[in-house]
């Protein structure tokens, strides 16, 4: 079975709690993420999300919040029934003395899903762009 793998990681000087505020947050995306064009839905466990972004955004992916641990994970996920295909994005803060390690995976995997990854453009420029705003907004709002 295919899997195709994104990941980002940022040693961000602000502590955890910051930001996850901000990943949590839907209605604060358009202030400091340049990889989304448009998030909607409250970022709460078994709750849909709305997100378009950079890479595709003509299209709107529904996604599911399907773990919520308050300050150090986070991931949403989308897919096909009976695991045809599935998406999933894990977001992790690990803190350290008020400075998070911020990483950010996004795996597709499935019985389709070497078909339909074919059809998903590199995601590495928009996965670097969420990073960058996450970390600039959380060092410079506290």
């Amino acid at each position: 079975m295919a899997v195709t793998r994104y990941h980002v990681e940022r040693t961000i000087n602000a502590p955890a709690r910051a930001v996850w505020d901000l990943l949590t947050d839907a209605t604060s995306y358009p202030d400091w993420n340049p990889a989304v064009v448009s998030i909607t839905g409250p970022i709460e466990l078994g709750r849909t999300i709305q997100l378009r972004s950079i890479v595709n955004p003509k299209r709107t992916f529904k996604l599911t919040v399907t773990e919520m641990s308050a300050p150090n994970r986070l991931v949403w996920s989308d897919g096909l029934p009976l695991g045809l295909f599935t998406g999933e994005r894990t977001f992790r803060l690990d803190e350290t003395d008020r400075v998070t390690r911020f990483s950010m995976t996004e795996e597709f995997s499935g019985l389709l899903a070497g078909l339909i990854t074919r059809s998903i453009p590199d995601m590495t420029e928009s996965f670097n762009q969420f990073a960058d705003g996450l970390k600039q907004a959380a060092e410079t709002s506290g």
